[in-house]
């Protein structure tokens, strides 16, 4: 059995205190861990969806920029 990979990204809530938003796999889906401990479980095609829209937002961040 693979070790199960994690994933953390560094983020602030909405606080301003810094988090980390966390990530991994399980049984096929994406688990999404955010700030203060809310959790998403994706599947293969929700990740599809979430990886256009967070694309989308970087590339309106980056014009206004």
């Amino acid at each position: 059995m693979e070790p199960t990979k994690q994933w953390h990204v560094s983020c602030r809530d909405v606080a301003g205190r810094r988090r980390d938003l966390s990530v991994f796999v399980n049984q096929g889906n994406v688990v999404v861990v955010a700030p203060p401990g809310q959790t998403a479980v994706l599947s293969p095609l929700e990740v599809g969806r979430l990886r256009a829209a967070l694309r989308d937002a970087v590339m309106n961040a980056a014009a206004s920029e």
